[in-house]
């Protein structure tokens, strides 16, 4: 097996994932304040670039589901490595692009190669490594995602500063060629996931049309009515399509993305915290911003919602001080509190002062970095660990379009809705607290009608790929003729590999014997 010179080194590895994922994370929240710098050097209208950031993130959503299919019949590091390697030649292009054609196209490039490099590269990241380094792990996956996107608008600030846009993306263009030197530096050559699972490339199709569909509806909103036919229709189209999907994959005897294990309490509160949080936060100091831009200067206004990334820093360090314990459930509660107290503190004052204006983005960022990592580890120590690539796919799914396509909308309803820019923000703040308070009431209800009270995970049990790290009760079992039913049976019969690579204890023999059939084979 050919492997490179730091193959089996956590810090490499963590780097990688680190330089992988951060690149278009904090891009996409960077864009708001240099965007009418770009529209204006490549002769482009705010719709077109509204459209162009549409695509890149309807990208991000399909590339997910499509690194799954390709994982279980394609040599998973090698992948990984072609990843990396587009991931820099659609930075280069949108650094470089002389028009708007090749911009969009470098930027949808590194939607879909993000997304392609987070199913890739982090569940090996989490499995690959003794039990000791999945704190860390936490810990890293908190700050890169959430912390990324909090520090966007700072970045974007100063660039906007300056009046250019192209040392940003040059720079990114930089993070992203570390990441490939990196997956070369740790490279570790792997066989497919599966080479026996089916090969439909129908979920991709169907999540690809539902993501374009509702991506360009949520873009057009800028210039066009929210009932306009050319904005509704492929919107709700979309959405649907993204629901039939779930059906499917739900009922499909051999799925490519796991919903059915899926379906127990603790899964299934995880993900709708996450789903919330994820589409309620990032509007919500976004719209307060908007009513700012004209008083204070891009930096001063980046300054502002700085404290947004002091919140995602504190929650790192409390996600890894409650990792292995119960606290992991009330942490994601707290985290939801926060956010929706920071969204009520930036509705109390339209527009807001600085220091509700700091403050509030400083609650949503404890609240956002507090729920939905935490929230997606829930998920995953709810099913055995050869479940994690399926898992994190679906997860970042739903919130990729949470995140992504309700901030748009939110923007129309803050343009449109009440007579004044104030009224409509305001307006589009209390459909923000509705959501998050409506996922914060969501899964306390599933906890106390599935008898739940938060276990500890046993990370041993998780880890050696034997049975989940905790029993997760039916949906509902309160209200069910056998509340003792278990619904966690999922077709995944094959035991996972737990490859340790820094001199963590041995693999069960039965886990080497099915590492190169495993879904996170190839860490």
């Amino acid at each position: 097996m050919r492997q490179g010179p730091l193959t089996g080194r956590y810090p490499a590895a963590a780097a990688m994932v680190v330089f992988a994922l951060v690149p278009y994370l904090a891009l996409s929240a960077a864009l708001a304040p240099i965007t009418p710098i770009i529209a204006r050097d490549l002769h482009m209208s705010l719709q077109a670039m509204s459209l162009g950031s549409g695509m890149a993130n309807a990208a991000y959503a399909v590339g997910t589901v499509l690194a799954v299919l390709l994982a279980q019949h394609l040599p998973q590091r090698r992948m990984q490595v072609l990843y990396a390697a587009l991931l820099v030649i659609g930075s280069v292009m949108a650094a470089a692009a002389p028009d708007a054609g090749l911009f969009v196209a470098g930027h949808v490039i590194q939607g879909l190669c993000t997304s392609l490099l987070l199913i890739a590269a982090v569940p090996p990241l989490v499995v690959g490594f003794s039990i000791s380094k999945m704190r860390w792990t936490a810990i890293i996956l908190n700050i890169c995602i959430f912390g990324a996107v909090a520090l966007g608008p700072l970045v974007g600030g100063i660039q906007a500063q300056a009046n250019g846009w192209r040392p940003l993306f040059w720079i990114i263009a930089g993070i992203a060629a570390a990441a490939l030197v990196l997956s070369l530096l740790t490279f570790q050559d792997a066989p497919p996931a599966d080479r026996t699972a089916p090969r439909n490339p129908l979920p991709v199709g169907i999540a690809a049309v539902g993501c374009v569909a509702a991506f360009y509806g949520a873009s057009e909103m800028l210039t066009r009515g929210f009932l306009d036919p050319s904005t509704f229709v492929p919107w709700i189209g979309g959405l649907a399509l993204i629901v039939i999907l779930l059906v499917y994959q739900y009922r499909a005897k051999r799925p490519l993305l796991c919903i059915r294990p899926l379906a127990s309490t603790l899964p299934v509160s995880g993900i709708a915290v996450a789903i919330c949080a994820a589409a309620s936060s990032i509007s919500a100091v976004g719209l307060a911003a908007v009513l700012l831009a004209t008083r204070y200067s891009p930096v001063h206004l980046g300054l502002l919602q700085f404290p947004e990334f002091g919140g995602a820093l504190i929650t790192a360090a409390l996600l890894g001080l409650v990792f292995r314990s119960r606290g992991l459930h009330y942490l994601v509660l707290g985290g939801m509190l926060s956010l929706i107290a920071g969204i009520l503190l930036l509705r109390s004052q339209l527009p807001p002062t600085s220091g509700v204006m700091a403050l509030g983005s400083g609650l949503v960022g404890l609240g956002v970095g507090g729920s939905v990592a935490p929230a997606l580890f829930i998920a995953g120590f709810s099913l055995r660990n050869n479940a994690l690539q399926r898992v994190f796919a679906i997860i970042e799914l739903l919130r990729g379009v949470a995140a992504f396509m309700v901030g748009p909308v939110l923007v129309h309803v803050a343009a449109t809705v009440g007579g004044n820019p104030d009224a409509g923000t305001s307006a589009a703040l209390w459909i923000c607290f509705a959501i998050a308070t409506a996922g914060t009431l969501l899964a306390v209800s599933l906890y106390a009608l599935g008898r739940v009270r938060p276990p500890s995970p046993s990370l041993e049990q998780w880890f050696s790929g034997a049975a989940p790290g905790w029993y997760s009760p039916p949906l509902l079992a309160v209200v069910r003729k056998h509340p003792g039913e278990q619904v966690l049976s999922e077709p995944l019969a094959r035991p996972s590999p737990i490859i340790v690579q820094d001199g963590g204890p041995p693999a069960r023999d039965g886990a080497r014997r099915a590492a190169d059939r495993s879904p996170t084979a190839g860490s």
